[in-house]
């Protein structure tokens, strides 16, 4: 999990820093990387798409992230960052509707229909929880990340040339 922190957190500064309109990170951090991440990985994170905007994430959203592995770009509206809905996209498709809820919110129960849903044209195909016990740079307070896919959970395993189709160690 804090392999996961480490990664995501370093996805979502840079998308901090991009929606706070300073320049996102130019280059990868130095520094011992999580087993299993190379230099190369950690810079395709970092990287965010080049490009038109992709006509299929909805008006308003901007990239917040580099292709991550199992999960492809983030695009959310910058007052919206992060707490959603955050949209993923990867190969000219819409992938899935995330929200991340803090532990206190999720644990009363509240109710997400309004923000974690499908894109129009899309249905949900599976949801992944994956809690984040220490938070991440960017959401430093315990929470979950709720992604809802539109596409089966063997397709976005491929994803950012994750040819194992399992969940890379620096994600776990």
């Amino acid at each position: 999990m804090k392999k996961r922190a480490f990664l995501l957190g370093l996805s979502l500064a840079a998308a901090a820093s991009l929606l706070a309109a300073t320049p996102a990170p130019k280059a990868p951090p130095t520094g011992k990387l999580p087993p299993g991440m190379t230099p190369a990985i950690l810079q395709m994170m970092m990287t965010l798409p080049k490009g038109p905007h992709p006509s299929v994430m909805p008006a308003g959203t901007v990239p917040v992230s580099g292709c991550i592995p199992t999960m492809g770009y983030h695009y959310a509206k910058p007052g919206n960052f992060p707490f959603g809905p955050v949209y993923g996209y990867y190969n000219g498709k819409a992938t899935f509707t995330e929200v991340m809820v803090d532990k206190a919110q999720f644990t009363k129960g509240a109710s997400w229909d309004e923000v974690l849903k499908p894109l129009p044209g899309y249905k949900i195909d599976h949801v992944d929880i994956w809690y984040e016990s220490h938070g991440h740079p960017g959401y430093t307070i315990p929470h979950y990340d709720i992604h809802a896919w539109y596409i089966p959970h063997s397709a976005h395993m491929t994803f950012c040339g994750n040819t194992s189709g399992k969940r890379p160690a620096f994600l776990m």
